[in-house]
């Protein structure tokens, strides 16, 4: 078929009721209609928040104070919000999926094999590149230039563009949703099944352009990152002093930097096999189907890593702050976050046990594999003997961090299995890998991410979120994700096939329905995350900490007043020890007033660039999917122009005047003088103004 001129191959097939229409037996109608509500459910959520923005008058503030700032602190609450948003998406197909299973006996359910296919390319594509990265993005962002008390990032506009092209790969799997199909070639996108000639239309390239744009984006952040935790230390920042959740960040950064070309490569060269004909990854063609899973995988397990370490960096805050207590163990904490940054380059070729290598060359990456364990084994110690003889409070982090330990441990264990090639012989290609793999990336990511999230949100916003749907949510998470995949431990040891739509053994009922049970409590976690936001922001009065210091912080961070203002500092910090603030607080007092007064303090200006970024790219990506070629090079022309526009900008930066600050200065610390402070038994109560008494202090009274 010749691609229309204005519309390239986009025709009325992509509409989400085509499949209803072109039914022709029940399974089909259902699965027709479960596409038809979910496009229609993310159309009416579209509306509505437009609707919301419009009737109180919203886009001018979300234009001029949010898209274009490029304020570290304010890009890392967007990336946040990307990540809850595709948060709600990726679980809800998750439970789609299990009740296909659940249902999927004889043959049966609600969904087509190539409905169902999607649905898990589209669930691992989002919970990787469009939930994971942009929650440990904006994690790391918000966090990490306070703690090393710095004003922001090295490149504040990249950073900008970083969003733009995450956002710009996030809306083109959410338009897929629309304008269908996707890939049902999984997360991982293996060619020859995503080649032109095995999955001629739309949904691979979609995938391409998704991941693609998302790649460069974290290659960028990563870079970004480095230079600043190496330039932007404040006085007497050594990295030994830096904080844990720094020292992850910037094994994360380095990891970013390494690992994500080689993908951006891999889906550069499936673009030119299916645009061009280059058969780059066709073995008939001159090419070598392994040069792709060699390529994706030197990306994929560094991948792992790099999503686990900012959450080992939030637990390491997580396990002191709340124990009162100095994390225990920090020199091996940094060595064994090296060791693990290192080693995760090492494990790439244990995805191939099963394809024909040598028992040698199995043997030595089943080691390596294995050699991991010890690092992390060295990181659990050192979290329980922070722990130990510590003040622990069970706060909502501490749930989570108490729960990631259990089940994390577990999930390592079967890590160890699967590391050795005979076993994973065994378990190869069946749910038994698919719970290994949600054993590590949920407890050890997703529960860090929202620990992080509990944690530093009232620095963000100036209020505690809602204590009770807090530990509600954190409940249910952990009953939700036991119920979900231990079951699939089992059915994989029974030989069930993982991205399987239905099956004819008797025996795996009883497990799925489990697995389905589990998958709703996790639906109910999330509704409870969404009303825990809610219940929060109505109570926000009762819950504000404005003087900053809500948990007996020990970093940077929390001398500064809730929220942060826009330059963090009113003048450099200087610091002369590990736990900066801790130190301080001991001494009797905050950052105090400077002995030189106030100065002039530079900002960046805001910049379009960024969310022009963010719609050209996802004008580019969805008319190379549909092949509207003259979108794509306008869309292209765009993005290029406005990089040329932005090199003849001089005034790019704008001053706040010394009287500003010394105004904002004076009146926090006038509010921390009034404000009583409060000890750890209270601080989950109304008392709590973020004035805390220090816990040395405590213990001395």
């Amino acid at each position: 078929m010749t691609p229309d001129i204005l519309l390239g191959r986009l025709d009325a097939s992509a509409l989400p009721w085509h499949e209803i229409t072109e039914a022709e037996n029940r399974l089909q109608l259902l699965s027709g209609i479960v596409g038809l509500a979910a496009a229609l459910l993310a159309v009416v959520a579209a509306l509505a928040v437009a609707a919301i923005l419009t009737r109180r008058r919203g886009w001018g503030p979300l234009w001029r104070d949010w898209a274009t700032s490029l304020d570290h602190k304010k890009i890392g609450i967007m990336y946040v919000v990307v990540a809850f948003a595709m948060l709600a998406r990726g679980v809800a197909e998750a439970a789609v999926m299990r009740l296909q299973q659940a249902l999927g006996a004889d043959g049966g359910g609600i969904l087509t094999p190539d409905h169902f296919g999607q649905l898990f390319s589209t669930h691992g594509t989002i919970m990787i590149f469009f939930v994971a990265m942009p929650f440990l993005t904006g994690l790391i962002n918000f966090v990490m230039p306070m703690q090393i008390g710095a004003r922001d990032v090295s490149f504040p506009l990249l950073n900008s563009v970083s969003l733009g092209l995450t956002v710009a790969g996030a809306a083109l799997v959410m338009i897929s949703l629309v304008i269908q199909p996707f890939s049902t070639g999984g997360w991982s996108g293996y060619p020859p099944f995503t080649e032109i000639s095995f999955q001629p239309g739309a949904g691979p390239d979609y995938w391409i352009w998704a991941v693609t744009l998302s790649s460069l984006g974290s290659t960028l952040s990563g870079i970004n990152f480095t230079v600043t935790i190496y330039k932007e230390r404040c006085e007497g920042m050594r990295l030994m002093r830096m904080p844990m959740f720094c020292w992850t960040s910037l094994c994360t950064s380095i990891l970013m930097i390494f690992a994500m070309p080689p993908l951006t490569v891999a889906t550069g060269l499936l673009a030119l096999d299916r645009y061009l004909g280059f058969h780059v990854f066709t073995n008939d063609g001159g090419g070598n189907v392994m040069l792709f899973a060699n390529l994706f995988w030197l990306f994929g397990h560094p991948e792992v890593y790099i999503l686990i370490l900012p959450a080992f960096g939030v637990w390491s805050e997580v396990f002191s702050t709340f124990s009162g207590k100095g994390i225990y163990g920090y020199f091996t904490l940094v060595l064994a976050t090296m060791c693990i940054a290192v080693l995760s380059f090492t494990v790439w070729v244990h995805h191939f046990f099963t394809m024909g290598q040598s028992a040698d060359l199995n043997a030595v990456f089943g080691i390596a594999t294995m050699t991991i364990s010890i690092p992390t084994g060295v990181k659990i110690y050192d979290w329980m003997l922070t722990m130990y003889r510590g003040r622990v409070r069970i706060t909502v982090p501490m749930v989570y961090a108490v729960g990631f330990l259990f089940l994390f441990v577990l999930g390592g264990m079967s890590g160890v299995l699967l590391a050795n090639p005979s076993i994973d012989f065994q378990v190869h290609n069946t749910l038994f890998l698919v719970a290994h793999f949600h054993n590590m990336l949920i407890p050890g990511t997703l529960f860090g991410m929202i620990a992080g999230y509990t944690l530093w949100f009232p620095k963000a916003f100036g209020f505690r979120l809602d204590d009770r749907w807090g530990y509600r949510a954190a409940g249910l998470w952990i009953v939700g994700f036991i119920l979900a995949f231990f079951p699939l431990y089992l059915l994989g040891l029974m030989g069930m096939p993982r991205r399987l739509v239905g099956f004819f053994e008797e025996g795996w009922l009883p497990l799925t329905l489990a697995a389905l049970a589990g998958a709703g409590c996790i639906v109910l976690a999330v509704i409870a995350l969404g009303v825990q936001l809610a219940v929060s922001i109505r109570r926000r009065e009762a819950l504000a900490v404005p003087v900053g210091d809500p948990w007996d912080g020990r970093s940077l961070e929390w001398a500064l007043p809730a929220p942060a203002p826009e330059w963090n500092f009113p003048t450099d910090p200087v610091v002369n020890g590990r736990d900066a603030f801790m130190q301080l607080k001991r001494q009797g007092g905050h950052l105090d007033r400077p002995e030189g007064g106030f100065g002039d303090i530079r900002v960046p200006r805001e910049s379009a660039i960024g969310p022009i970024v963010a719609v050209a790219g996802t004008a580019a990506g969805f008319a190379l999917t549909w092949y509207i070629w003259w979108l794509a090079a306008l869309s292209v022309a765009v993005i290029v122009g406005a990089m040329i526009a932005r090199g003849f900008v001089r005034d790019a930066w704008r001053t706040i005047p010394a009287a500003t600050v010394e105004a904002h200065w004076t009146a926090w610390r006038a509010l921390a003088d009034a404000t009583p402070r409060v000890r750890r038994s209270d601080e989950l109560r109304p008392a709590n103004r973020g004035h805390a008494v220090p816990a040395a202090e405590e213990r001395s009274t």
